[in-house]
């Protein structure tokens, strides 16, 4: 049953890629606004097919420029948040290279860091506030690495930056910093616990293929999203105390997402 699944999940969202990538190429080479609205498309297609079944708790600020922190577990983390909003993701470098998931990558305007390269961390936070400062919502993944879904690891700091840098390029009074958080809570209507969680967690040393069999085998994964109150980030804004902020917001917000905490 697993196999079939996959088969028609892959069956079904090449179909979807084939149908759009030849528009959406179109639309990033002429600087259409298509181009953020089809991957926001191709999400939601994505997350039905897969069997995501995502909700929300709070929502998105509609202020610009926009950069979105998330605590990050796996590939399901990009379905879930891409399928909420049109918005773009900040991945290592080596992501460009892997075999569809780097298409898929550049498709959805994707940029790409080397996150231990110190020497570039102005260049490329420059170039995330490009896009921010172009009215992009980007989501950074502070940890920089994923967990198992059970706790968030410390952020790193240095692509914070990029929220000061679209400051002054943009000339705004402010950029919005907001702190989001990703956690899977159940699957097929059973409330995942710590041991169930790592289910959807896909860590760098595991093979994709027996991962993705065994996700797609539950069927139907619940995760909810939470977006925290946005925080205004301007010429004073200390970028490490900003960076703690996030952590300590997404912190909480995933404990009580998962049951943790009695916060409302």
């Amino acid at each position: 049953m697993a196999l079939l699944r996959l088969g028609t999940v892959a069956i079904v969202l090449a179909l979807t890629t084939l149908l759009l990538a030849p528009l959406q190429l179109v639309a990033i080479r002429f600087g259409w606004g298509l181009a953020s609205r089809l991957p926001f498309l191709w999400q939601r297609i994505a997350a039905r097919v897969v069997g995501l079944r995502v909700r929300t708790r709070g929502e998105a600020t509609a202020g610009r420029p926009l950069l979105l922190v998330s605590n990050h577990q796996s590939w399901a983390d990009i379905t879930a948040l891409g399928s909420v909003m049109p918005l773009s993701f900040i991945a290592k470098s080596d992501v460009e290279g892997w075999p569809i998931f780097g298409t898929l990558a550049r498709l959805q305007r994707t940029v790409f860091v080397e996150r231990n390269a110190r020497g570039r961390t102005g260049e490329q936070a420059d170039s995330i506030a490009e896009r921010l400062t172009a009215g992009d919502a980007m989501v950074l993944f502070a940890e920089g690495t994923t967990s198992d879904g059970n706790a968030v690891l410390p952020f790193k700091t240095a692509l914070f930056g990029a929220a000061q840098a679209a400051l002054k390029a943009s000339g705004a009074e402010a950029v919005y910093v907001q702190p989001v958080s990703v956690a899977y809570v159940g699957a097929n209507g059973i409330v995942l616990g710590r041991y169930g969680r790592p289910l959807a967690a896909w860590p760098g040393d595991v093979e994709l293929m027996p991962h993705l069999a065994a996700f797609l085998r539950e069927g139907a994964v619940d995760v909810e999203i939470s977006f925290g109150e946005p925080i205004r980030v301007t010429a004073g804004t200390d970028r490490k105390g900003l960076a703690r902020a996030c952590e300590a917001e997404v912190r909480r917000m995933l404990r009580r997402s998962l049951g943790f905490c009695d916060d409302a």
